[in-house]
């Protein structure tokens, strides 16, 4: 399936300026994703492969963006993340206004999204693709970052793992049940955080980019059709 990629520029907010985006677009999308990175991934293989293979499957368009700390080093404040995302939304309903959004992102870009949603900072979005949430650091089991899922109110894919050392199960299973109704995870059998699996173990043989990609097009069917 050939992609039409475009290059872009968006003021992230007023005291960091503009952040570079790619937008990826199939044939005939039906949804529009936005898509930010980890806080160690900035443009790196993981979020290139989680950006370019699983959504070609459902055609769905892909916005992937920058946060500042990516441009001018250093770390960001969680407001700088949050109104990022916003800026991230509202931008890509400007370029595409007729296509239903989701948003979402790999770990940190997850995490930071579902805060924006929470805080009702990002009011169109659809529907939040977490990629390998990040629960808590690794071998620092807590549930203090999920304190806020509760109050999002748009459906929840969660796509993690087995073997991700950021998302403990035991932990997470409970805080899932309290939040079933809007909330979906799927676990890839020996992926871990970066969706590395290991092959001589893995009960599937299906690619896991190519599942990933899969399971969104259903969830997106069966909980976020509009």
């Amino acid at each position: 399936m050939a992609l039409q990629t475009s290059r872009y520029t968006f003021l992230a907010t007023p005291e960091k300026g503009e952040v570079s985006a790619l937008l990826l677009k199939p044939e005939n999308p039906e949804f529009l994703l936005v898509l930010g990175h980890g806080a160690g991934a900035g443009w790196n293989m993981i979020v290139w492969k989680i950006s370019l293979r699983p959504w070609q499957l459902m055609e769905l368009l892909l916005l992937r963006y920058q946060f500042p700390i990516w441009k001018e080093g250093g770390r960001d404040s969680q407001a700088v993340s949050l109104e990022t995302v916003a800026s991230a939304v509202q931008f890509a309903h400007q370029l595409e206004p007729n296509l239903p959004l989701l948003a979402g992102g790999h770990s940190f870009g997850g995490r930071m999204t579902s805060l924006a949603a929470a805080q009702d900072m990002i009011p169109t979005v659809k529907g939040l693709v977490f990629c390998s949430f990040p629960l808590h650091a690794p071998g620092k089991p807590g549930i203090e970052r999920a304190g806020h899922l509760p109050d999002i109110k748009v459906p929840m894919l969660f796509l993690s793992g087995t073997r991700d050392t950021f998302l403990n199960l035991d932990l997470f299973m409970p805080l899932l049940e309290n939040i079933r109704h809007h909330a979906t995870l799927h676990l890839l059998d020996t992926a871990n955080h970066g969706y590395k699996i290991l092959k001589r173990t893995r009960k599937s043989e299906e690619d896991v980019f190519a599942e990933m990609g899969r399971v969104a097009g259903e969830w997106v069917a069966e909980r976020v059709g509009v």
